[in-house]
């Protein structure tokens, strides 16, 4: 058998220097000299200058510096101890650093069902958490009781403290919890994505409790008025079509 050396057959080649490095260098030192003016001062200044105002750049620190604390409730929390692992890996958004104890963390991830006697216990532990602070509620039973239509769980965490995020499922795969994670960066970069109210254009839907006791606008009972009409139109067209279908 013929050997051959491995520096054969894959010779390390060295690094390319930048072609217009020295080019860069000239131009820092004019600039620091003042020679620099005219378009070429601002040629300089749009390829070597960044602007920003100073709380979007508090912002971009926040969003990408999230600790979260390590804190589980059930089920839900076996899918969010995923998270750090090499498949999903939330060490790309800044998040591995998973705090136990509630003065170093600043999100707070709800990963299954609250029961009576545990919200009082969450709730400490939000209050405990450093400012500003978020809160996931992950999983179909924190966030509106999922199956366990009793009194023992709460119907939502959201009753008891704030809520930033909700991810559905039960329980949601680590994907959709990483997901929602990505909309709360948005969120605290003052980017957030748009409700399904604003996406499918469906404003004037809504069920204002506030009607009843006639604290609700013109405005807003004309706007709900039209969105039951439109509703109920598309509803007696759809039964139509319904009783026209052969059996």
């Amino acid at each position: 058998m013929k050997r051959e050396k491995i520096r054969g057959l894959a010779p390390l080649e060295e690094p390319e220097a930048v072609p217009d490095l020295r080019v860069r260098q000239l131009r820092a030192r004019d600039l620091l000299r003042g020679d620099l003016e005219g378009p070429d001062l601002e040629r300089h200044v749009e390829d070597s200058v960044l602007t920003t105002t100073m709380q979007k750049a508090i912002g971009w620190g926040r969003a990408n510096s999230i600790f979260p604390a390590t804190f589980g409730l059930a089920c839900c929390a076996i899918e969010m101890m995923s998270i750090v692992s090499p498949r999903y890996d939330i060490a790309r958004f800044g998040a591995e650093n998973m705090r136990a104890s509630p003065r170093q963390a600043d999100m707070l991830i709800l990963s299954g069902r609250v029961s009576i006697k545990m919200a009082p216990v969450c709730r400490r532990i939000y209050d405990q958490m450093l400012e500003p602070k978020w809160v996931i509620s992950m999983g179909a039973c924190s966030s509106s009781g999922g199956m366990f239509a009793n009194y023992a769980v709460v119907q939502g965490a959201d009753k008891f403290m704030p809520v930033d995020i909700h991810v559905p499922g039960c329980p949601p795969r680590p994907e959709a919890l990483v997901y929602g994670f990505n909309k709360l960066q948005r969120m605290i970069l003052g980017k957030p994505d748009p409700g399904w109210r604003q996406r499918y254009n469906a404003s004037g839907t809504e069920e204002w409790a506030r009607e009843a006791t006639g604290d609700a606008s013109k405005e807003e009972i004309e706007a709900y008025a039209a969105a039951r009409e439109l509703a109920s139109s598309h509803e007696a067209s759809r039964s139509v079509a319904t009783r026209g279908r052969p059996a």
